[in-house]
């Protein structure tokens, strides 16, 4: 069984000192892995991360990921390149096909089909690894819901992320999968695998660490409202409680769908802290 790790997806702009002040602050917590998301409006990652490693020492860096669509996969190979160089090769890159059509559009990227933004991934992790051919190159996430991109990721990733997410995530809201549909996507990885060993991420979308679980699960569901507070205290994706009962809750999650790397988003960098204390 694979040891846990523990990133944090950082996306709200700053100054330079408020940016490495939080991810010196990521690596003080215990957590394993800075990531930035790739979103108009939000942060560049890969300046993002080329100062997250001046400011840091051991933690990797990681794309959180990013929308194939907006990269040339040519440059895209070429930056990549240099930044696993300038980091001392602690990068691990990131890549999904994009999912907020308005985005899309802001940028002038035609949205096309599913199918067309799926060959777009294929063209830029393609490039990645020919570029790299013969020489190591950065551990590689992809992420998705649909068997076409859990089909390949099983191929080609060295770990694949389950969003966790229902098919409302791409109209802009919070839309979490229930917590069968999410088994299920893990059993479906499990059998493309085909007895590969790939690491598996899953984003815990809320953190709250509480005597009040019921409350915790209330506030929750006015974020998430298309489930009952009963569903959602069943989801992995939703992690409440003391932090001792939350630290069971992740060892369950990692016995029953062979999820051991975590993330969560900003907001629940400090949150989450107490409970990568107790699994340490």
């Amino acid at each position: 069984m694979r040891p846990f790790r523990f990133g944090v997806a950082l996306y709200v702009p700053g100054s330079r000192a408020e940016w490495m002040a939080k991810c010196r602050r990521a690596e003080d917590l215990g957590y394993d892995v800075v990531g930035v998301v790739d979103h108009l409006g939000r942060v560049a990652p890969v300046p993002a991360l080329l100062l997250a490693a001046e400011a840091t020492e051991r933690i990797r860096l990681n794309t959180y990921v990013l929308n194939a669509s907006f990269c040339n996969p040519v440059l895209l190979a070429r930056d990549v390149t240099a930044l696993d160089e300038f980091t001392g090769g602690r990068v691990e890159l990131g890549i999904g096909a994009g999912y907020v059509r308005e985005e899309f559009e802001a940028a002038g990227v035609g949205w096309g089909t599913p199918g067309d933004r799926f060959r777009r991934l294929v063209d830029v992790v393609t490039e990645i690894e020919r570029t790299f051919d013969g020489r190591p190159r950065p551990p590689l996430l992809l992420g998705g819901r649909g068997d076409r991109m859990l089909t390949f990721a099983a191929a080609h990733a060295d770990t694949i992320a389950l969003t966790g997410t229902a098919p409302g995530a791409a109209e802009g809201r919070l839309a979490l999968a229930g917590a069968g549909a999410l088994a299920e996507r893990a059993a479906f990885v499990e059998r493309v695998l085909d007895g590969r060993d790939v690491e598996l991420n899953l984003m815990v979308h809320f953190v709250r660490i509480t005597d009040d679980r019921r409350a915790a699960l209330e506030e929750a569901h006015q974020l998430v409202p298309h489930l009952g507070v009963e569903e959602l205290g069943e989801l992995a994706t939703v992690l409440v409680g003391s932090a001792e009962s939350a630290a069971e809750q992740l060892l369950r999650t990692r016995e029953t769908l062979g999820v051991s790397y975590f993330t969560v988003l900003e907001d629940d960098l400090e949150r989450l802290a107490p409970v990568i204390a107790r699994l340490r």
